[in-house]
């Protein structure tokens, strides 16, 4: 028996960045990267959650060249990914040719944290966490049913049994395992922990200076980038940016 996802309620990565994970059944790990953008083969080795923390990823692209990567694997029969870099929604893409995909994206405030469904390249139906009376997809009312036996929500749809309740994280906690008991889904909690996953670049890669701060690197006998994820890490770059500007 897995971890469940319930235990998700109130994460982030311990690298820093807002929770972020697409599920997917029906396909394998590389699969997924690739219909989350990774390029054929460019697999990088595992690295743990907080060692994605020295990787050169940048969530505001208004500022820079956004870049993003993925840590994947495989739980209770679904693969997974989780991403740290700009907030993203492939649900149509990863779904497509009968696969069905989750996409859950943890919101510590609002708008709510959302865990959406679809198959078959659609939306099926999804809710914000605490705002389970909103529902979404071409077939909103498919979780209503349960819904209802989980104690959110009366039959009408709408109403809250228990609208005053004082700890929201219990009841995020009942939205998940809607999801968590209906689909099966589950991510080990050793993914946010000491587990290293496979890694994939999936927007950004190649830095458009790559290959002038790896030469650089190599001259200084400094440790090489990533030539699979062709990201700078951010340490090496400031040490580059500090040795050009003479400082």
């Amino acid at each position: 028996m897995g971890d469940g996802i319930q235990w998700l309620v109130g994460e982030t990565t311990g690298s820093g960045w807002m929770l972020d994970v697409h599920f997917a059944r029906g396909i394998g790990v590389e699969e997924l990267a690739l219909r989350l953008g990774a390029s054929p083969g460019a697999r990088a080795e595992p690295m743990t959650d907080v060692e994605v923390a020295d990787l050169d990823v940048d969530a505001y692209p208004d500022r820079r060249p956004g870049s993003a990567v993925i840590r994947v694997g495989e739980d209770a029969g679904w693969a997974f990914a989780i991403t740290y870099g700009p907030y993203f929604d492939r649900l149509a893409e990863v779904s497509r040719d009968g696969v069905e995909a989750v996409h859950y994206h943890y919101n510590s405030e609002h708008p709510p944290t959302t865990v959406m469904y679809a198959r078959d390249g659609r939306t099926v139906c999804g809710f914000g966490l605490c705002e389970e009376n909103n529902r979404y997809g071409d077939d909103p009312d498919l979780l209503l049913p349960d819904l209802v036996a989980a104690g959110i929500l009366h039959p009408d749809r709408r109403t809250y049994r228990a609208p005053d309740i004082d700890d929201y994280n219990d009841r995020k906690r009942l939205g998940l395992a809607v999801f968590e008991e209906r689909l099966g889904l589950s991510l080990p909690r050793s993914a946010l922990a000491e587990a290293p996953l496979p890694v994939y670049a999936i927007m950004g890669s190649p830095a458009p200076d790559f290959e002038e701060i790896s030469a650089w690197a190599a001259a200084k006998g400094r440790p090489l980038p990533d030539t699979h994820l062709r990201l700078i890490p951010a340490g090496l770059r400031k040490e580059y940016e500090r040795s050009t500007n003479g400082a």
